[in-house]
């Protein structure tokens, strides 16, 4: 049973860690509920997440603009359908100044640990700044939006700084490396992959594109928005939302589709033959291009250059497993080394490695990554047993085959947000999910995502190495938003 509190509480203080689109969601609700007591503490020199880090050539969204962007924030004016990564950043920034973020939103201070207190019942948090001991914080509330695409993984390959010429992940892009002329291998062929290779192949003497699996990719709708478009959204703004209305019906219908199979997939695998065979004319190379799992089991790709740039006589796509780094290239399993001046490594991110690096402790000095060693799980994938008044934004198990991740965090700021004004209404005096709650829905999850197709044998960021799903929702978004619209707060232990 709930005790509901008498005494009054005194203002709540909050400390936000990261400044992307989550972190920018959770701080807008706390100011909305009253919470004025915020940082938001940002390890960059600028906020905007995944979208301030991925600069690289040809970056850009793969939802529609009207849908991957705030509810309380449309933007009339998007060049085009879909976002590049310059003008989704600008959208960020202008959303931080409306909101009136400025003043809280601290950069180059990264969070290393937090620690709950017990006999104060709040988060003792410490940073660093440059390398050195930053400033501490004593908050009520620690809310954690750092993201499941934000830690670049690169293969651990023998020899791999045995390279002697530059080498870098799609995420940090070397912006002053002149290419023109160059060898550059890629490495992965994964989302990112997809969108810079077609400007590589345009720049460099001759890419080789390593490819463990080959990703289904089809058609891109993508266009620009002219004067008549910005104008209709900005005068009639009904027209742009009855576009997010239709691109969240048929995301939702995309989310079906990849997770089981529905007609959809159906019409998605002749989409995928059929942009294949007319744009890839060689059988050889097009038998390479045919992926080996079924459609959804990883992420599916939007493009419209991708198989055009390598059908060019300056790409090649190697199949054979990259088994070594030397001083001069790449060595793949059939034994050959191929010749490289440049490495670009595709090879995605630690999305499973939910907020490492940072240490984070709960009651009796329980260690979260060490609680959560065969797989990151959370209620809803907001609340962790034993870690009162933590919540987590872009938790496990709340990314989405398809449609826009910004519908979730909407839904995961909103349950924030009825969880603090309980907490500072004094209805509860700490908001801790009960563990057998927390324990009937994890073995709902994994119930229903063992029968879903990125349980169908691919290997994906989706999983761990030991094969459990920590990464997506198994439902439709509409389910997600129904759970998270009302805080129970008999789900939760009293203090």
């Amino acid at each position: 049973m709930v005790r509901f509190v008498t005494t009054p509480r005194p203002a709540l203080s909050a400390v936000v860690v990261g400044a992307g689109f989550g972190g920018i969601a959770a701080a807008v609700e706390l100011r909305r509920r009253g919470v004025d007591r915020i940082v938001v503490l940002e390890k960059a020199d600028r906020a905007g997440g995944v979208w301030r880090d991925n600069t690289y050539p040809g970056a850009a969204c793969d939802v529609p603009s009207s849908l991957y962007s705030y509810s309380f924030a449309p933007h009339a004016t998007w060049p085009r359908r879909y976002a590049e990564q310059p003008d989704i950043l600008a959208y960020i920034d202008s959303v931080v100044a409306e909101q009136r973020l400025d003043d809280v939103v601290v950069t180059g201070t990264e969070v290393t640990e937090a620690r709950f207190d017990e006999t104060s019942g709040r988060w003792q948090v410490r940073t660093t700044q440059r390398g050195a001991a930053g400033p501490s914080y004593d908050v009520d509330v620690l809310v954690t939006a750092v993201g499941q695409l934000s830690r670049p993984a690169i293969p651990d390959l023998p020899g791999l700084d045995s390279f002697a010429g530059p080498a870098f992940h799609s995420a940090e892009w070397d912006h002053d490396l002149d290419l023109a002329g160059k060898r550059v291998a890629v490495v992965g062929t994964g989302a990112s992959a997809i969108q810079f290779v077609p400007h590589l192949q345009q720049q460099a003497g001759h890419v080789n594109v390593f490819q463990r699996s080959a990703p289904y990719v089809v058609p891109k709708p993508d266009r620009a928005y002219t004067r008549l478009h910005h104008r209709a959204f900005t005068e009639v703004p009904a027209t742009q939302g009855f576009g997010r209305e239709l691109t969240r019906s048929l995301s939702e219908s995309l989310n079906g589709a990849l997770a089981e199979q529905t007609a959809l997939t159906k019409a998605l695998m002749t989409a995928f033959r059929v942009h294949l065979r007319h744009q890839v004319k060689d059988p050889a190379l097009r038998a390479k291009l045919v992926p080996d799992y079924p459609i959804g089991c990883k992420r599916l790709l939007f493009s419209n250059d991708w198989y055009p740039a390598l059908t060019q006589p300056n790409v090649s796509v190697v199949t054979e497993g990259v088994t070594a780094v030397t001083e001069r290239g790449l060595v793949t399993a059939d034994g050959h080394e191929h010749r490289a001046d440049v490495i670009v490594y595709g090879t995605g991110f630690k999305a499973t490695e939910f907020l490492a690096p940072m240490t984070v402790t709960g009651r009796n000095g329980v260690d979260l990554h060490e609680q959560w060693l065969d797989g990151a799980r959370a209620y809803l994938g907001i609340t962790v047993p034993g870690f009162p008044n933590l919540f987590v934004m872009y938790g496990p198990n709340t990314n989405l085959g398809g449609s826009s991740i910004l519908q979730m965090l909407e839904g995961q700021s909103g349950y924030l947000g009825q969880a603090v004004s309980m907490l500072a209404d004094g209805d509860l005096d700490v908001v801790e999910i009960r563990q057998e709650v927390a324990d009937r829905y994890d073995k709902e999850m994994q119930e229903r995502l063992g029968d879903s197709v990125w349980a169908s044998g691919c290997s994906s960021w989706y999983q761990t190495t030991g094969g459990r799903i920590t990464t997506n929702w198994p439902g439709l978004v509409k389910e997600y938003r129904e759970r998270t619209a009302t805080f129970e707060p008999a789900d939760y232990l009293t203090r």
